[in-house]
């Protein structure tokens, strides 16, 4: 039997969440009740209509008042009020179920979405507004281009345009070229997705389209690529034919769910039986679809043929569908199309990106907010000095225009050329190779992340299974003695070959199996050991075929060819296959399997045939599969099955090493299966089939029903062995772990994968300690009494490491999202399963919006891209299926060990450096304010400036940018202390780099050495007061270079070049700027004897106070560096 390979994308990443249903935050949410948890379980027998007595909702709107609205409601109120206006205008059409017609697009009867990728955030049209709006969002961009559009009112004129008008355009410039070429990369990428080639059947034979052409009807084949799988072409294409019997394939959805279990598919039996791929056009037939839905794991439908008699009807579930963003093992299929484009569950699930702004940016905001209102009190007040005489309403404006430099514009340009050269020490650090910043505007978010929202699969770990252990009971078997296992093998078939034949062979092993209890040889039961690995699973080994020029499979030869190198294995779970590749390693091999067989090649090339009589997959509630075999050589009948220690434990005969065994195992970190066996006779299968199907017929309770005909056979089953398995971690996982956890981060873990899975790879990769207990919340939490009870049990625990399911989470989240996410924010890990992908990103918001602390996601599969961006910052790993959550994340990473330099060493930098640089350009906007505050108060609070033409704008670019910006080189300890201490990164999440109490102490610096500037040429130039602006402006030029020299914490040579330079830059200025200086007088020595003592009045004590504290309050990082 051979199989298929769908075509996905060249940028996506292996993912892995999945989850039944997405929940909603939203609606019920809001209602949840104010009562205490912790009330008595007799409350439930009520009717739950019981519970809608204090929804939130109206306790709030209690509160509500003028103070509120004044407080920022009005914000909340216009706020929904655009939200309204904006849904309105983007009212999206109708999604309606719909019927399509194979092979004939043009019997549509409704206009579908073009199938077409775009990431693009502008257009043509909408660039120019769409940036300006981005920027002028921002008060301080606002600030300016108010003031600056001031200056063309010749009342109001202060100085010459281009000192205000300079600034503001180089900052709109670089914003919008940063923002066209992310734009053009972005379009670029697009056009290249959509330009994909893909193979399309048609009347006239196979022709190549484009991804952007597909359209709902078109009937697509999908092959395998031979190497990298390419873009899919972002359709659901029901499975219509397959080149190889029996019409069946595997598939793989980690691209949508994150599950990299591979999954059946079966074609519709209708087309599978025609007897030429060209004869779908010669029948009259069509397929009737529901309307596009988020649910990723249903579907229902209907297959019609009309040109017979009677019309043939087939339903199609799941089970008949190929999604986009999935990919097929091997061979080739077609498919009709039925959704494209933003119709596709994968599009469905994907939310939109975000203009990310970083907290230190609000902080800022807020600052000069703050600075604003300090201007104008300092406006009013010289008005006030005044009198209020004369036109003391344009003086109030000349006076905030006066002093509009204490909110300094270069503030933006300085910060933004920090964030760029930060992206580049990134992007150049040899310690994290292949990192790639995505997005320059946010790098200081990494440096206060309180919440890491992880990925599993291909992120944690490497979705490689190896079995690592065999258990026996008395004796156990690890990697370094598979060898002897291998020789039991070899001679147990020797040995049976030899003596009476391969027939009679086997029988000997079963007679000795069912004959009295006597003690088996290790050999033998290493025997009947590996057979029932090599036998209880649902694997099927592939060859590769070969498809013939008119699509005529030559599969049939090629499912003859059991070479071994010519062999792959398909199974829905990674362990299994982990499983039956190590029984072909020690020597009985899985050569062929369909749908009612099976063969096992042993170490000599014999080849043993067995039946499959029935199958019992496994489930999340059983934990274990089971399945009956028939041996053709014999007819002997066994019952083998495997599952969890928990669900096997009742289940096998009684023993006094398997709980022990097992617990063992868990501690290693290894996944652990116990496998058992039961012989029936004739008889005993012919009941147990009669009443298994009688209850598969059943209407009511058909699943319970059947499941009790099971169990009645699962009782004192011979246990055979355990098993280990591990699933092998990313390089250096468990120590990065630990690190982010000595930082103070709290690690969530949310994945697809089944609830056991995901528990066993948190006790591997020691995201859950070995001595810490862990609280499952009940997977079948089905409604608000259920989760009342287990919200109760889980808060009587304490340092508990919580555990849920999608399912359980989301009617947690309907009743009790408050007290629930209150609860999940103390437990030291939370780990989340079976979560959809738009669960993933509600997840991230909830703690947004409940904590109010920064939060980081990461992974590396297309699953992950809503999380990724809705988190404030989001990481992608380039994974084995591509770069999609790579290339939608903010910073891209090749490992996930190199996360902790990424946040303890760059994180830290980057915040520590743009709080310093932000607060200092502040400070230097400040005390050029104060200086012009004295100066104006001197001369009887006339508005005229101190400072005019190119001394302001020569002060704010060349005497004082280089070294004002070369503090982006400063850091406060070693990278390698910053790794061996993670905990200093909790000081960064507190904010105390930048804050009011920091801002202040800057504004009472720029008070003091302003007014000491200025007065201090009052007192020292009295004489000579008409030389006051080369005084004071030289005396500020150096007590600007003095003070970033103060506050550099690590000297780095381009730092003592930036000093220099710009004060050689100013002393060579002077001879060209006779208009505001005077050679014969600054080159006196009473000139600069005075001037050097004001900058040391302005200075000294400065310096003298940073010594003290150094001394006696030292911070944390000084006492490590010492």
């Amino acid at each position: 039997m051979s199989f298929v390979l769908l075509s996905t994308s060249k940028h996506h990443l292996t993912l892995l969440v999945l989850c039944p249903d997405r929940f909603s935050i939203e609606d019920e949410s809001s209602n949840l009740d104010e009562m205490p948890l912790m009330m008595s379980e007799e409350g439930f027998e009520n009717d739950e209509s019981d519970y809608q007595t204090l929804p939130r909702a109206r306790v709030g709107q209690r509160n509500r008042g003028l103070g509120w609205f004044l407080l920022g409601g009005w914000k909340v109120l216009c706020g929904s009020c655009c939200d309204c206006l904006l849904h309105i205008c983007r009212r999206k059409k109708e999604l309606k179920a719909r019927t399509v017609w194979l092979g004939c697009p043009e019997k549509c009867e409704e206009k579908y979405p073009k199938n077409a990728i775009k990431n693009q955030k502008y257009n043509i049209f909408t660039f120019v507004p769409g940036v300006l709006y981005q920027q002028f969002k921002f008060f301080l961009n606002l600030y300016f281009l108010v003031v600056a559009c001031s200056q063309f009112v010749p009342s109001l004129k202060i100085g010459y345009l281009y000192t205000y008008w300079a600034p503001l355009g180089f900052v709109l410039a670089v914003t919008m070229v940063r923002e066209a070429v992310d734009e053009v990369r972005r379009c670029q990428r697009d056009q290249d997705m959509n330009s994909q080639l893909y193979s399309k059947l048609t009347m006239r034979g196979k022709i190549q389209v484009k991804s952007s052409d597909i359209q709902v009807g078109d009937l697509i084949i999908v092959e395998k690529s031979s190497e990298e799988p390419v873009t899919d072409p972002t359709v659901l294409i029901p499975f219509l034919f397959c080149f190889f019997s029996p019409g069946t394939c595997f598939i793989r959805t980690d691209q949508l769910d994150g599950e990299t279990d591979w999954k059946l598919r079966v074609a519709v039996g209708c087309t599978q039986r025609l007897p030429a791929v060209g004869d779908l056009f010669s029948i009259s037939a069509y397929v009737y679809a529901q309307k596009p839905q988020l649910d990723i794991h249903s579907f229902e439908g209907n297959f019609t043929r009309e040109d017979t008699d009677p019309p043939i009807h087939e339903s199609l579930s799941i089970e008949n569908t190929l999604w986009a963003s999935t990919v097929v093992a091997s061979g080739t299929v077609i498919g009709v199309v039925i959704y494209t484009g933003k119709e596709t569950r994968s599009v469905l699930n994907t939310s939109y990106a975000k203009n990310k702004v970083g907290l230190l940016d609000l902080e800022l905001n807020r600052l000069t907010k703050a600075l604003f209102l300090a201007q104008v009190v300092l406006a009013v007040v010289m008005v006030a000095l005044q009198g209020f005489v004369g036109p003391w309403f344009r003086n109030l404006f000349r006076f905030i225009v006066l002093f509009s430099y204490i909110i300094p514009i270069s503030l933006r340009v300085n910060l933004d050329m920090g964030k760029s050269a930060y992206g580049w020490m990134i992007t150049k650090d040899e310690n994290i190779p292949g990192t790639v910043v995505r997005t320059s505007t946010i790098p200081e978010e990494l440096g206060r992340l309180v919440y890491l929202l992880t990925d599993k699969t291909g992120t944690l770990t490497q979705n490689e299974m190896i079995f690592k252990r065999l258990h026996l009971g008395t004796v156990s078997y690890g990697t370094d003695t598979m060898d002897e296992i291998q020789n039991h093998i070899v001679q147990s078939y020797v040995t049976t070959q030899s003596s009476s034949g391969s027939t009679t062979g086997s029988t000997s092993w079963k007679t000795q199996a069912s004959g009295p209890k006597v003690r088996k040889s290790v050999s033998s039961r290493i025997h009947e050991a590996v057979k029932a690995i090599a036998l209880c699973h649902n694997v099927t080994p592939v060859y590769e075929s070969h498809v013939g020029v008119n699509g005529e499979t030559e599969s049939a030869e090629a499912d003859q060819d059991f070479s071994d190198d010519n062999r792959t294995y398909q199974a829905s779970s990674p362990d299994e296959v982990a499983l039956v590749r190590w029984t072909e390693s020690v020597g009985l091999t899985l050569v062929n399997r369909d749908l009612t067989s099976l063969q096992l090649k042993t170490p000599s090339g014999q080849i043993l045939s067995f039946y499959i009589l029935q199958i019992f997959p496994f489930t999340s509630e059983s934990k274990r599969m089971g399945i009956i075999v028939r041996e053709e050589s014999t007819g002997d009948i066994t019952f083998y099955m495997k599952g969890a220690d928990v669900a096997m434990a009742s289940i096998v005969q009684y023993n006094d090493w398997l709980e022990e065994e097992c617990g063992n195992m868990a501690r290693e970190g290894l996944r652990t299966l116990v496998v058992a066996k039961k012989s029936l006779s004739e008889e005993q299968y012919q009941d147990f089939e009669s009443r298994y199907n009688h209850a598969k017929l059943s209407i009511h309770d058909r699943t319970l029903k059947v499941a009790a005909v099971v169990e009645s056979l699962e009782r004192e089953m011979e246990l055979l062995c355990l098993t280990g398995v591990e699933d092998q971690l990313q390089a250096d996982v468990r120590p990065t772990l630990e690190l982010l956890r000595n930082a103070g981060i709290k690690i969530w873990m949310l994945t697809g994968d089944k609830l056991e899975t995901a528990t066993c790879i948190a006790k591997s990769s020691h995201l859950v300690s070995r001595n810490q207990d862990i609280h499952v919340f009940r997977p079948q939490v089905s409604n608000r009494g259920e989760a009342h009870l287990e919200l109760n049990a889980f808060r009587r625990k304490h340092d508990c490491a919580l555990v849920i399911s999608g399912d359980s989470l989301e009617v947690c989240l309907r009743y009790y999202e408050h007290e629930f996410v209150e609860l999940a924010c103390q437990c030291p890990a939370v780990v989340c399963c079976r979560c959809s992908p738009t669960q993933k990103a509600q997840i991230v918001r909830l703690l947004q919006q409940h904590t109010a602390n920064r939060t980081c996601a990461i992974g590396d599969g297309g699953n992950d891209v809503s999380m990724i961006q809705a988190a404030d910052c989001g990481i992608g790993i380039e994974g084995k299926e591509g770069k999609q959550a790579s290339l939608a994340a903010d910073f891209s990473i090749t490992q996930f060990k190199h996360i902790g330099r990424l946040l303890m060493v760059h994180g830290r930098n980057s915040y520590k450096r743009s709080a310093a640089l932000g607060q200092f350009v502040m400070h230097r906007g400040m005390i050029i304010s104060t200086m012009q505050a004295v100066f104006s108060s001197v001369f009887y609070f006339a508005s005229v400036p101190l400072y005019q033409g190119f001394l302001m704008v020569g002060y704010a670019t060349i005497y004082t940018m280089f070294p004002v910006f070369s503090l982006v080189l400063d850091q406060d300890v070693k990278p390698e202390m910053a790794l061996l201490y993670p905990e200093l990164y909790k000081d960064l999440t507190k904010g105390r780099s930048l804050s009011f109490k920091t801002f202040l102490i800057w504004v009472l610096i720029s008070v003091y050495q302003g007014g000491i500037l200025m007065y201090g040429a009052l007192v020292l130039f009295e004489s000579e007061f008409v030389h006051v602006v080369a005084i004071s402006f030289t005396a500020l030029i150096l007590t600007e270079l003095l003070m970033v020299a103060l506050t550099i914490r690590t000297w780095h040579w381009l730092m003592v070049v930036a000093e220099f330079f710009s004060l050689g830059c100013y002393l060579a200025s002077l001879a060209f700027l006779n208009e505001y200086f005077d050679l014969s007088f600054i080159t006196t020595w009473p000139f600069l004897w005075k001037v050097s003592a004001i900058t040391l009045v302005s200075c000294l004590p400065l310096y003298i106070i940073k010594y003290l504290k150094r001394k006696f309050s030292p911070p944390s990082y000084s006492k490590l560096s010492s």
